[in-house]
C-alpha cells in the first residue's frame, strides 16, 4: 500500500488545494479544509492510502491537473 501526499509550496492558492482534496480523494470540504492546514503548517499532508497502481494514477492526475492550472502543487506517493 502507498501514502499518497500533497507538499506545500509557496504559490499555490489554499482553495485549489481544497478542490483537488475533494475532485480527487472524495474528501468533503471540511476534511480537505484540514488535510490542506496540514500541508500549509506541516509541509506536507496524507491525502489517503491505496494500492501502487492507483496511488500512482492519483498522483499522475493531481499532477496534470495542477499543471493545467498553472500551479506547481507537488503530489507524490511513498510506502506506506
Amino acid at each position: 500500500m502507498y501514502k499518497v501526499l500533497l507538499l506545500n509550496d509557496d504559490f499555490t492558492p489554499m482553495d485549489f488545494v481544497v478542490i483537488v482534496l475533494e475532485k480527487f480523494f472524495g474528501l468533503s470540504r471540511e476534511q480537505s479544509t484540514q488535510v490542506m492546514l496540514k500541508v500549509h503548517r506541516e509541509g506536507k499532508g496524507a491525502c489517503g492510502v491505496y494500492p501502487r497502481d492507483v496511488a500512482a494514477t492519483k498522483v499522475e492526475q493531481v499532477s496534470e491537473f495542477s499543471r493545467r492550472h498553472q500551479h506547481p502543487l507537488a503530489c507524490v506517493m511513498e510506502e506506506n
